[in-house]
């Protein structure tokens, strides 16, 4: 109890830490540096809806459907609007979601579709609310969102019948033939003409169960099904309202994993009335209590770029659970979380890298409740998570990563969850075979096969060893010496394929002969795809030791040899070739490929062959050529929130290069100042003095007016607090 007081104490404070700077004592309004619309375009794959911070829900329009593009189910070039669905993906490489599309019309009913066009100046977008007007039916729309409700309002400025399309069979899918089959189950009920409720299995990404209610705040007079495809199995609405013109319609969607009176749980708790503006004031106060954690100094797009990124971390993980606490785990079971909270939307082969590093600094009161998640998942699953959506393992990407986060929470000081029954499900995960995961086969020869894996096994290896590396130290940590020194051992397998010849990291067969021919540049993906790597190729996997970049600099031949051969990476053609899925790897400097998640570590691999200023001069190329604030300012995916935390973390000068607890390597800062408004009511400070283009550089670091010597930085320092300068200047002479 005493934790949970000091920990309740300590938010209250870190929502009003940020003032404004007239002095009145009001928060400053953060949310005018988000730009929802970062990402929108090319291949970062972000929505532009309402949301609420962690929530289940985020309402947000539709402009296309059924290709890799719309992931997230909109991009900001295209000229329509197909529709307002409930749910939606943050930056993923795969397309799911979509539930319970509304699209407000006027006019006939039959008709091919039901897009309208819309001008981009009619629309905007800021945390927690989205707005736009429909050109072809002359209706004006806004979005909010509470955590668990969608909260629509309509203005219909046209003589016309005032109507609204209600699509249970649509979803955000992979292609035109998903499109109808998608929907395994539903079942609708008409309660009155105020209120539709029901429930739908879908299966896309995976398959799931969710359970809605939609009330409007008028009956409406009429109600059309329109004729369904063969396949479908939920129907469309069309319903017809008496509205004069300028007269509003508002719609409430309440969505649940577990029932339909769950959904009208979550109701009744989030949104009991029909005041929009107050719900969207809500959503409001609580992302300007989450950004107003950090105050920044710099020019307007640089705190556009930061709060933003803020934004787009704090969209997910999501808690799927109801108010009441019930959620339907990863077996289809019914459960309550103790604590009201199951978190979703676990895309852990991104997100332990920076994301969930980052959560452990500013929302350290969600953690207990992220490992607290993987821990049950494990015990209904057999295996900790490695990619969940709405509770449902996915299997996409490799390794266990859940095991870094859940190490790294113990070895931080969070005991809000039960140490050995995480320590038990991550030993159970690495050591009983399940999918992607062959234990047998990687004991037995120490590396993974090609002969025997078709696909990935090289990559598989070297994520395999950093997972053990985290076990290691989290059985270090609890005593359990035999399985430290398992797990210690197992970690050092990344050498087993490292080929002496051409210093890569190459694939081996059953009698230990290397993969030949051999091209270092294929790019591949994918278990059936007759290649090493998973969305890389082998110059760009060959840096995956974050456990041990010591060991790797000895294998290339010592820290001069070492630097030489990174700085090759930057210096290769930026191309793209290879087979299978590799649209991902994207963001090219050389062969490095910033918009793919395991490069991200890679540019601050140079402080550890002595080569510090190699990394501050790439970090600037980073932030001038791979961050903008515009649409199509991501390079690649942001990855539930991976790509952001990578630039927030790199704007204080320094990284998670092993995320783990083992500190953060420096890099150099790209903003003038940052301060973190930490739990507790303390802050850290990063000043970097004489920051400019010419001194990207750092002279000298100091921490509290010490002198600082070494690499890292301990998180201890960080959320101690304090303030960390950097002396910036020119390129020192070497």
């Amino acid at each position: 109890m005493k934790k949970l007081i000091a920990v309740c104490a300590g938010l209250l404070l870190l929502v009003s830490a940020c003032t404004c700077p007239c002095k009145c004592g009001k928060p400053a309004d953060l949310t005018g540096y988000v730009n929802p619309f970062v990402g929108c375009a090319d291949n970062g794959h972000t929505f532009p809806g309402a949301c609420y911070p962690f929530g289940l829900v985020q309402a947000s329009p539709d402009s296309g459907n059924c290709t890799w593009q719309y992931c997230s189910g909109y991009m900001f070039l295209d000229e329509k609007i197909w529709g307002f669905s409930q749910t939606h993906l943050n930056g993923t490489g795969c397309p799911d979601l979509g539930d319970v599309q509304l699209m407000p019309f006027t006019g006939a009913i039959e008709r091919e579709n039901f897009h309208s066009a819309y001008k981009k100046d009619t629309q905007s977008a800021k945390p927690g609310y989205y707005a736009v007007t429909l050109a072809d039916f002359g209706v004006d729309v806004e979005l909010t969102a509470a955590p668990r409700v969608a909260f629509h309002r309509y203005t219909y400025k046209q003589a016309s019948p005032a109507r609204l399309l209600v699509d249970l069979q649509y979803g955000i899918v992979g292609g035109k033939e998903s499109l109808k089959n998608h929907i395994l189950a539903s079942d609708v009920q008409l309660e009155d003409k105020y209120t539709i409720s029901g429930h739908n299995q879908a299966r896309a990404w995976v398959t799931r169960h969710y359970y809605y209610v939609i009330k409007f705040d008028k009956p409406y007079a009429a109600i059309k099904t329109l004729p369904a495809q063969k396949g479908e199995k939920a129907p469309r609405y069309v319903l017809d309202f008496d509205l004069k013109p300028g007269e509003t319609l508002q719609v409430k969607v309440a969505l649940s994993t577990v029932s339909v009176e769950g959904a009208k749980k979550n109701l009744a708790a989030e949104v009991p009335g029909w005041d929009f503006a107050a719900v969207r004031q809500q959503a409001h106060n609580a992302w300007n209590g989450l950004l107003a954690r950090a105050e920044v100094e710099g020019t307007q797009a640089q705190k556009e770029n930061f709060y933003t990124s803020m934004y787009h971390l704090f969209i997910q993980p999501n808690n799927i659970a109801d108010v009441d606490g019930q959620y339907r785990g990863a077996d289809d079971k019914v459960l309550t979380a103790p604590d009201k909270a199951y978190y979703s939307t676990l895309s852990l082969w991104d997100t332990y890298r920076a994301a969930h590093p980052l959560y452990t600094i500013l929302t350290p009161e969600r953690v207990d409740g992220f490992i607290n998640t993987m821990i049950a998942h494990q015990k209904a699953q057999g295996y900790v998570p490695i990619w969940t959506l709405w509770g449902k393992e996915n299997h996409c990407m490799i390794a266990n990563h859940s095991i870094p986060v859940m190490a790294d929470a113990y070895l931080k000081g969070f005991r809000g969850f039960d140490a050995e029954a995480a320590f038990a499900g991550i030993k159970t995960s690495l050591t009983v075979k399940h999918q992607k995961s062959d234990w047998d086969i990687y004991d037995k020869y120490g590396y993974l096969p090609f002969d025997l894996i078709k696909g990935e096994s090289v990559s598989r290896v070297l994520e395999y060893c950093y997972d053990d590396y985290c076990a290691a130290q989290f059985a270090k940590a609890l005593g359990k010496t035999d399985d430290a020194k398992f797990f210690a051992k197992r970690a050092e397998n990344y050498k087993n394929v490292f080929d002496p010849e051409t210093k890569l990291m190459r694939g081996r067969d059953t009698k230990g002969q290397w993969r030949t021919p051999f091209n270092p540049m294929q790019l591949g993906h994918g278990a059936d795809t007759a290649n090493d790597y998973t969305e890389g190729n082998a110059w760009q996997y060959t840096w995956h030791v974050q456990h041990d970049p010591e060991g790797l600099i000895g294998l290339i031949g010592g820290k001069e040899a070492f630097g030489t051969k990174l700085s090759t990476l930057f210096k290769l053609e930026s191309k793209v070739a290879g087979s299978g899925f590799v649209l991902d790897v994207s963001g090219l400097i050389g062969q490095y490929a910033h918009g793919n998640e395991p490069s991200h570590h890679v540019a601050y691999f140079f402080p550890f062959a002595g080569q510090a200023w190699k990394t501050q001069e790439l970090i600037r190329e980073v932030f001038d050529t791979q961050y903008k604030n515009k649409p199509d300012g991501l390079c690649g995916n942001d990855d539930c929130g991976q790509m952001s935390a990578w630039y927030l973390f790199s704007a204080m000068g320094f990284y998670p290069f092993n995320p783990c607890n083992d500190g953060y390597v420096f890099g150099a800062p790209q903003l003038p100042k940052v301060t973190l408004n930490l739990a507790g009511g303390k802050t850290f400070t990063v000043e970097a003095h004489g920051l400019s283009q010419a001194n990207k550089y750092v002279q000298s670091i100091t921490l509290n007016g010490q002198p600082v010597t070494g690499l890292k930085l301990a998180h201890a320092d960080v959320m101690r607090g304090g303030t960390l300068v950097f002396e910036m200047g020119p390129q020192p002479k070497r």
